[in-house]
């Protein structure tokens, strides 16, 4: 496609997109109106599905297949950049050596990764009772990790952060989203309608029906996304090199060896 086609493309979607957000701006409230139709639905649903966070109610129950397709964008987009980015044919995988690392930078990594791996599991874990939630928390959770990059090395963080495992569990996480929504079709009711389980005592980690569980595999999914896609950009940038790259190397050592030998 040529670069005129192309930006014709682009300014006729543009031009239809930004007709459809005029034309849905027009119809909203007045700014600072007392009147807020869709935020005082939110809120009574919200309140009467026991969920205290409005927000998760929103994301995980009145609209969970908005979030479905959220979650899909994500994982796609993800999928896409494994494709890209894998190893090729003339690449070859090259460890680094240890780096090192200043103590000050050391100290602070290494204590603050299991303070911000905890804090990012408890947003995730109480996404449906205060601010936060799965998206939130799941990228809080995946980038800790990373702070043993930082601290230590990129063989450290190899070792706790097998990309096989966190692809896997990135599939099973978004697959656990799609089996609460068809669990909700085989019970006699609609996809993703809350109303597998009890609502459970307003305010407490049991209520609010399938939010809890629709969170936690949002959270799943958005912390082994991250990591993944985190993972193959570190790949090519500190691991992978290109084969003539490699071997241009090679001959600027030897040549810098004969002229120390003669």
């Amino acid at each position: 496609m040529s670069r005129r086609a192309r930006l014709w493309l682009v300014l006729l979607g543009g031009s239809g997109l930004a007709a459809l957000l005029v034309a849905a701006c027009l119809r909203l409230p007045a700014f600072g109106g007392a009147r807020h139709p869709y935020g005082d639905r939110a809120v009574a649903a919200a309140l009467a599905r026991r969920t205290a966070n409005t927000i998760a109610s929103v994301n995980f129950d009145q609209r969970a297949f908005d979030t479905m397709g959220e979650m899909s964008i994500l994982f796609a987009a993800v999928l896409g950049c494994v494709v890209l980015l894998r190893q090729a044919r003339d690449e070859h995988r090259d460890p680094p050596r240890p780096a090192e690392v200043a103590a000050p930078v050391r100290r602070y990594a290494l204590s603050t990764l299991p303070v911000a791996l905890v804090t990012g599991l408890y947003v995730i874990a109480h996404g449906q009772l205060s601010p936060g939630g799965g998206f939130q928390g799941g990228v809080v959770a995946a980038t800790a990790l990373h702070l043993m990059y930082l601290g230590a090395d990129y063989a450290a963080l190899e070792r706790v952060r097998p990309v096989e495992a966190y692809e896997i569990a990135d599939a099973l996480s978004a697959a656990a989203y799609l089996v609460l929504g068809f669990a909700g079709v085989l019970a006699g009711t609609a996809f993703l309608a809350n109303t597998l389980l009890p609502l459970g005592t307003f305010n407490t980690l049991s209520s609010g029906g399938t939010v809890p569980l629709l969170n936690a595999a949002i959270g799943m999914e958005v912390a082994c996304a991250v990591v993944v896609l985190l993972a193959r950009f570190l790949d090519q940038a500190v691991e992978i090199v290109e084969e003539n790259v490699r071997e241009n190397g090679k001959n600027g050592e030897n040549g810098t060896n004969g002229k120390n030998g003669e």
